[in-house]
């Protein structure tokens, strides 16, 4: 079995965990290991039922197409039992190549693993400050503000680490040091099993590594989140690796005040609260992505000149339609109506009747875009993340739901793909499914406009000299000055209010 082509862009995975071990019986289409790449998570299935073999083992990085595995097909696993009377062989080896330097010092720098991606961020280093590495071993594991990255080794030889774990680096910088060496890893003195073969195969999974207590990538991800250290977590791979099973069951260890010291005095006469009250509080360290997402918005803030404009919507036409027609629709379609394939055809008329709206700036120029790529907030795991529907003006209500969702999905697995994130000419963010009745949305640079939808109340309103209740949302459009004038976004927010109360025009074109 060879590592599956898993996407166009994709060269080489890691292997995350093995579900099965060494020699253990697999069934046919039986999950057997996870693999990882810089975008997102694979599970490889048995493609034949019998003994497996494994070739790559946890942590290693192959490329698409090397070997990742054996089975031998109606074998069943061996019985773990060793002869009592063959305890006194040994094991010959061949003894291993001399290693010799070859005085050539290779530098390092950090890769380029993504267009939009300038800096990354030292999550961990798998190996130690002069540690002999070889090459294409995994060595660290770097994190931008849209996905995980592991390093690999780009020569044999003893490892100089120049950047610190936590520290960011921008793309080209130099990361680390390599003295490179011929020959195999530095040999280690050859251990007779003449007597104590018993031992010495008891003690064999337990030996230690570089995986020794380092968490693979899918499993760091989950310790992060839970913000459980490494070292407080037993590892059950192999060397002791930590794996993904490992990282989901681990707890948090409570922390224990030993009895002979008495906490600190605060410095103020705290009220003592009964009942269970805690006063107690936690510090996380915010993530990679929560850390960019925070420097943008407050970059978009200081270098655009953000306003925002309002209008409200009766809702009450799209409500009668989808009332109407939703059962039949998903009925026929497997998907449900809902109000977002109504604003993001509502918003790519306007756009293209408003194109400063759709537009950028980059420099001194302003970038004009032909075509609606439209961007949905999604709240993830991880925080906010912004998925692209690509050409969506020509999409109908049907592929534009279906999107929707496939991409919602993606986002809140942790599944979503760069390229799925990058791009997109206007933003739509839901505060609406939160409860919020009114916001002023901060653009997402380098676009120049987002329309914010809200909650849908149902209020007092007068049509034509009569006052009637109607199911009414505000909408807001924050929109960049430098680009848009304000004839321009009134004219633009009063359209999508009008596509919108009246929803056949969408499907008439006027």
């Amino acid at each position: 079995m060879k590592v599956p082509a898993v996407g166009e862009s994709i060269t080489e995975v890691t292997v995350a965990s093995w579900s099965k071990n060494d020699g253990d019986t697999v069934e046919m289409d039986e999950v057997i290991c996870e693999l990882e790449s810089d975008k997102a998570t694979f599970e490889v299935t048995a493609e034949a039922a019998g003994k497996l073999s494994i070739k790559a083992q946890e942590g290693d990085t192959l490329e698409i197409g090397a070997v990742l595995c054996e089975i031998e097909e109606g074998a069943s696993a061996p019985s773990a039992s060793i002869s009592s009377g063959d305890t006194t062989s040994s094991v010959d080896e061949l003894p291993p190549a001399e290693t010799q330097a070859t005085g050539e010092v290779l530098e390092m720098k950090v890769p380029a693993v993504g267009e939009s991606i300038t800096e990354v961020t030292i999550s961990n280093w798998a190996k130690g400050d002069g540690d002999f590495v070889e090459l294409d071993e995994v060595i660290a594991e770097i994190e931008s503000d849209k996905a995980t990255f592991d390093l690999t080794a780009e020569a044999q030889g003893n490892l100089q680490i120049v950047a610190q774990e936590g520290d960011t680096l921008e793309i080209g910088a130099l990361i680390c040091k390599i003295e490179v060496m011929t020959g195999g890893a530095p040999s280690v003195e050859n251990v007779s099993t003449s007597s104590s073969t018993e031992s010495n195969v008891s003690d064999a999974p337990n030996r230690e590594s570089y995986a020794t207590g380092h968490a693979s990538p899918a499993a760091a991800k989950i310790l992060d989140e839970k913000g459980i250290p490494a070292s407080e977590v037993s590892g059950t791979g192999v060397d002791g690796r930590i794996t993904k099973q490992d990282a989901l069951k681990a707890e948090k260890k409570a922390v224990e005040v030993p009895s002979d010291k008495k906490p600190a005095k605060p410095q103020y006469d705290a009220p003592v609260l009964g009942g269970g009250v805690s006063r107690e509080r936690r510090s996380e360290k915010m993530s990679s992505l929560r850390r960019t997402v925070s420097r943008r918005l407050v970059a978009v803030k200081n270098e655009t000149a953000m306003l925002t404009t309002f209008n409200e919507v009766n809702m009450k036409p799209i409500m009668d339609l989808r009332k109407k027609y939703k059962e039949e629709f998903k009925s026929k379609h497997e998907v449900g109506l809902g109000f977002m394939s109504f604003f993001t055809k509502a918003v790519c008329v306007a756009l293209q009747e408003w194109p400063a709206v759709n537009a950028q700036i980059d420099g001194n120029e302003m970038i004009f875009s032909d075509y609606c790529d439209i961007s949905i907030a999604v709240s993830a795991p991880k925080g906010l993340v912004v998925p692209v529907i690509r050409n969506a003006e020509a999409m109908n209500f049907v592929k534009i739901e279906k999107e929707v969702i496939r991409l919602a999905t993606k986002a809140r697995d942790n599944k979503l793909s760069i390229e799925e994130m990058e791009g997109g000419t206007f933003t739509i963010t839901n505060g609406g499914v939160f409860g919020s009745m009114m916001s002023t949305p901060i653009i997402n640079a380098p676009q120049s406009a987002i329309l914010g939808m809200h909650n849908i109340v149902e209020r007092a309103v007068v049509e034509n000299g009569e006052v009637v209740v109607r199911p009414m949302m505000y909408v807001a459009l924050s929109y960049d000055h430098r680009i848009i004038d304000g004839r321009e976004s009134v004219s633009f927010l009063v359209r999508v209010k009008q596509l919108l109360e009246d929803p056949t025009r969408l499907l008439l074109g006027v």
